[in-house]
Protein backbone atom coordinates (compact mmCIF):
# COMPACT_ATOMS: atom_id res chain seq x y z
CA UNK A 1 0.00 0.00 0.00
CA UNK A 2 0.89 3.66 -0.03
CA UNK A 3 3.04 5.06 2.75
CA UNK A 4 4.18 8.55 3.66
CA UNK A 5 7.79 9.50 4.20
CA UNK A 6 8.89 11.91 6.94
CA UNK A 7 8.22 14.87 4.62
CA UNK A 8 4.67 13.64 3.93
CA UNK A 9 5.32 12.40 0.38
CA UNK A 10 3.52 9.20 -0.62
CA UNK A 11 5.21 6.15 -2.10
CA UNK A 12 4.35 2.51 -2.73
CA UNK A 13 6.50 -0.19 -1.18
CA UNK A 14 9.47 0.68 0.96
CA UNK A 15 11.39 3.93 0.91
CA UNK A 16 14.49 3.82 -1.27
CA UNK A 17 17.92 4.03 0.31
CA UNK A 18 19.93 7.15 -0.36
CA UNK A 19 23.55 7.37 -1.45
CA UNK A 20 25.00 6.74 2.03
CA UNK A 21 26.26 3.19 2.76
CA UNK A 22 23.94 2.76 5.76
CA UNK A 23 20.86 1.12 4.29
CA UNK A 24 19.65 -2.00 2.47
CA UNK A 25 16.30 -2.34 0.73
CA UNK A 26 14.91 -5.15 -1.38
CA UNK A 27 12.73 -2.77 -3.43
CA UNK A 28 15.71 -0.63 -4.52
CA UNK A 29 16.47 -1.13 -8.19
CA UNK A 30 19.28 -3.64 -8.73
CA UNK A 31 20.36 -1.64 -11.82
CA UNK A 32 20.32 1.79 -10.17
CA UNK A 33 21.31 0.80 -6.62
CA UNK A 34 23.33 -2.45 -6.64
CA UNK A 35 25.05 -1.47 -3.37
CA UNK A 36 21.78 -1.20 -1.45
CA UNK A 37 19.53 -3.76 -3.16
CA UNK A 38 19.16 -7.07 -1.33
CA UNK A 39 16.96 -10.04 -2.23
CA UNK A 40 13.53 -10.14 -0.57
CA UNK A 41 12.65 -12.92 1.87
CA UNK A 42 10.19 -15.68 0.93
CA UNK A 43 8.26 -17.95 3.26
CA UNK A 44 7.81 -21.63 2.54
CA UNK A 45 4.23 -22.02 1.31
CA UNK A 46 4.26 -25.73 2.20
CA UNK A 47 4.77 -24.80 5.88
CA UNK A 48 2.90 -21.49 6.12
CA UNK A 49 -0.42 -21.33 4.30
CA UNK A 50 -1.15 -17.61 4.60
CA UNK A 51 0.44 -14.16 4.81
CA UNK A 52 -0.94 -13.87 8.35
CA UNK A 53 0.83 -17.10 9.39
CA UNK A 54 4.05 -15.93 7.76
CA UNK A 55 3.94 -12.56 9.51
CA UNK A 56 3.12 -14.21 12.82
CA UNK A 57 6.28 -16.32 12.43
CA UNK A 58 8.27 -13.27 11.31
CA UNK A 59 6.98 -11.38 14.36
CA UNK A 60 8.15 -14.22 16.64
CA UNK A 61 11.61 -14.13 15.04
CA UNK A 62 11.85 -10.36 15.53
CA UNK A 63 10.66 -10.64 19.16
CA UNK A 64 13.43 -13.21 19.79
CA UNK A 65 16.11 -10.83 18.45
CA UNK A 66 19.05 -10.52 20.86
CA UNK A 67 20.01 -6.87 21.49
CA UNK A 68 23.78 -6.67 21.65
CA UNK A 69 24.37 -9.53 19.18
CA UNK A 70 27.52 -8.79 17.14
CA UNK A 71 27.92 -5.71 19.39
CA UNK A 72 24.95 -3.91 17.81
CA UNK A 73 21.51 -2.71 18.93
CA UNK A 74 22.52 -2.76 22.60
CA UNK A 75 19.83 -0.21 23.39
CA UNK A 76 17.14 -2.71 22.46
CA UNK A 77 14.27 -2.48 20.02
CA UNK A 78 10.59 -1.60 19.84
CA UNK A 79 8.07 -3.21 17.49
CA UNK A 80 6.11 -0.11 16.50
CA UNK A 81 3.69 -1.70 14.00
CA UNK A 82 2.67 -5.33 13.63
CA UNK A 83 -0.13 -5.84 11.09
CA UNK A 84 -0.21 -9.47 9.87
CA UNK A 85 -3.40 -8.83 7.89
CA UNK A 86 -1.70 -6.15 5.79
CA UNK A 87 1.63 -7.96 5.84
CA UNK A 88 3.66 -5.23 7.54
CA UNK A 89 6.07 -4.96 10.48
CA UNK A 90 7.96 -1.82 11.52
CA UNK A 91 10.67 -2.01 14.19
CA UNK A 92 12.97 0.62 15.70
CA UNK A 93 16.40 -0.48 16.97
CA UNK A 94 18.55 1.63 19.28
CA UNK A 95 22.31 1.73 19.67
CA UNK A 96 23.65 1.41 23.20
CA UNK A 97 26.09 4.32 23.47
CA UNK A 98 24.60 7.16 21.45
CA UNK A 99 20.94 6.21 21.35
CA UNK A 100 20.84 6.29 17.53
CA UNK A 101 17.62 4.81 16.15
CA UNK A 102 17.55 2.64 13.04
CA UNK A 103 14.44 1.52 11.18
CA UNK A 104 13.58 -1.99 9.98
CA UNK A 105 10.55 -2.78 7.85
CA UNK A 106 9.07 -5.96 6.42
CA UNK A 107 6.23 -5.59 3.91
CA UNK A 108 4.25 -7.62 1.41
CA UNK A 109 3.81 -5.45 -1.67
CA UNK A 110 2.13 -8.00 -3.98
CA UNK A 111 -0.65 -9.68 -2.00
CA UNK A 112 -0.66 -12.63 -4.43
CA UNK A 113 2.78 -14.05 -3.62
CA UNK A 114 4.93 -15.18 -0.68
CA UNK A 115 7.54 -12.42 -1.00
CA UNK A 116 8.41 -10.15 1.93
CA UNK A 117 10.27 -6.97 1.08
CA UNK A 118 12.93 -5.87 3.59
CA UNK A 119 14.44 -2.49 4.51
CA UNK A 120 16.94 -1.74 7.26
CA UNK A 121 18.34 1.78 7.47
CA UNK A 122 20.16 4.18 9.75
CA UNK A 123 18.40 7.48 10.31
CA UNK A 124 21.49 9.54 11.05
CA UNK A 125 25.05 9.68 9.86
CA UNK A 126 26.73 8.50 6.69
CA UNK A 127 28.29 5.19 7.72
CA UNK A 128 26.69 2.41 9.77
CA UNK A 129 29.84 0.30 10.44
CA UNK A 130 28.05 -2.86 9.29
CA UNK A 131 25.10 -2.57 11.67
CA UNK A 132 22.32 -2.95 9.09
CA UNK A 133 24.02 -5.92 7.41
CA UNK A 134 24.52 -7.64 10.78
CA UNK A 135 20.90 -7.02 11.79
CA UNK A 136 19.51 -8.34 8.50
CA UNK A 137 21.80 -11.38 8.60
CA UNK A 138 20.83 -12.25 12.18
CA UNK A 139 17.14 -12.21 11.27
CA UNK A 140 17.73 -13.96 7.92
CA UNK A 141 19.61 -16.78 9.67
CA UNK A 142 16.74 -17.26 12.15
CA UNK A 143 14.21 -17.33 9.29
CA UNK A 144 16.27 -19.83 7.26
CA UNK A 145 16.16 -22.15 10.27
CA UNK A 146 12.36 -22.04 9.90
CA UNK A 147 12.46 -22.86 6.19
CA UNK A 148 12.40 -19.37 4.69
CA UNK A 149 14.44 -18.33 1.65
CA UNK A 150 16.19 -15.38 3.31
CA UNK A 151 19.58 -14.71 1.68
CA UNK A 152 20.70 -11.73 3.78
CA UNK A 153 23.76 -9.59 3.02
CA UNK A 154 26.81 -11.44 1.71
CA UNK A 155 30.24 -9.89 2.19
CA UNK A 156 31.44 -10.89 -1.26
CA UNK A 157 28.44 -9.19 -2.89
CA UNK A 158 28.69 -5.94 -0.92
CA UNK A 159 32.44 -5.22 -0.91
CA UNK A 160 31.93 -1.48 -1.44
CA UNK A 161 29.66 -1.26 1.59
CA UNK A 162 32.15 -3.24 3.67
CA UNK A 163 35.11 -1.12 2.58
CA UNK A 164 33.35 2.20 3.17
CA UNK A 165 32.20 1.05 6.61
CA UNK A 166 35.63 -0.38 7.42
CA UNK A 167 34.28 -3.83 8.32
CA UNK A 168 35.62 -7.24 7.30
CA UNK A 169 32.62 -9.37 8.30
CA UNK A 170 28.89 -9.16 8.93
Amino acid sequence: GKRKDMAGGEYIGLKECGAAPNCFCSTDSIEDSPDTNIPPFKWDTSKLSSRQDAFQQLHEVVKAYQPGQSNIDGGGFNIVTFDPEAGYIYVQFESLKNGYVDDLEFAVINKEDNVVQVRSASRLGYLDFGVNAKRINYLANALREKGWDAPGVLLETYQGYAEENRVTSF
